[in-house]
């Protein structure tokens, strides 16, 4: 592995440098990032080095799709560890522009993306996936990568980055990367740095209810019952507000109260001030999964 990686501030560096490894010949992967690197964003990384000949990596906390509310101002940032990693993994670029590069003065456009952003995440934070849509197509449309990678925990992100990218007629492959995980099932997040001691004791039980609804459902049980049970369960162990558990289509999102084709388990809770999100694949019996991680 490099013991650096190229850093890039400016857009025209950045092109300069990938217009040159394409014309190589290189094949160009992009994995998308707002930094706090974890073991889950390396993992991006070395499928980008699989994939391809080169991963570029953006480091980029947008503003735009963060809520009045939400944690914008406290998200982690650590650009000098975070390219260390980066380095480490073997990276070729890390593209870090400035809020006044993405959205210099005048910038007026946004990308509001269709059903795919519609209950769920949609429902708690308004405008996120606007922002999520805009800044990735910016992103995009930056590097003009091959294939972008992104992982599954933020599933309806990938579903939503998918249509938006392919309504848009993108000239790039976008592929979904399982969910890295802790040895006690906790996914791994930039946020788990926020829980306490006591509250990452208790944060595995999240993945545990997913795998159970999931399990239950492969066998042919029914959403309804086994999610009212789920909600129960979790704020039993202390998480609230529960703000969503469902059961949802793998393709469409569409919400579904059987898993008669593959579905998706998801979850949003809070588990003291610290949002947390998860989501597990649910195949039923006797059928082999269909949702590709590419589109």
């Amino acid at each position: 592995m490099s013991d650096t990686v190229l850093r890039f501030d400016t857009l025209e560096a950045l092109r300069a440098r990938v217009d040159a490894w394409r014309m190589g010949g290189d094949r160009i992967v992009l994995v998308p990032t707002m930094g706090a690197l974890h073991q889950g964003h390396l993992a991006l990384v070395a499928h980008a080095k699989a994939i391809g000949r080169r991963a570029v990596v953006s480091i980029f906390v947008n503003p735009t799709q963060f809520g009045p509310n939400e944690d914008f101002s406290r998200y982690p940032r650590d650009t000098e560890a975070d390219l260390a990693l980066l380095a480490e993994a073997g990276a070729d670029a890390a593209w870090l522009p400035s809020v006044e590069t993405m959205y210099p003065t005048g910038f007026s456009t946004r990308i509001e993306p269709g059903p795919a952003a519609e209950g769920l995440c949609g429902t708690f934070r308004p405008g996120h996936f606007s922002g999520v849509a805009t800044v990735v197509t910016k992103l995009i449309n930056q590097v003009r990568p091959d294939i972008a990678l992104f992982g599954e925990k933020d599933f309806q992100q990938l579903q939503v980055i998918r249509s938006v990218v392919r309504d848009l007629d993108m000239a790039v492959a976008i592929e979904g990367v399982p969910t890295l995980r802790e040895a006690d099932g906790l996914a791994l997040s930039s946020r788990n740095r926020y829980l306490d001691p006591r509250e990452r004791e208790i944060a595995p039980r999240l993945h545990a209810v997913l795998a159970d609804i999931a399990e239950r459902l492969a066998r042919g049980g029914d959403a309804a019952p086994l999610v009212a049970q789920g909600i129960a369960t979790l704020e039993a162990a202390g998480f609230g507000p529960v703000q969503y558990l469902d059961v949802r289509d793998a393709q469409t999102l569409a919400p579904v109260a059987r898993a008669e084709r593959e579905a998706r388990v998801l979850v949003a809770a809070y588990l003291g001030n610290t949002r947390l999100i998860d989501n597990v694949a649910v195949v039923p019996a006797g059928r082999t999964a269909v949702s590709s991680s590419k589109q």
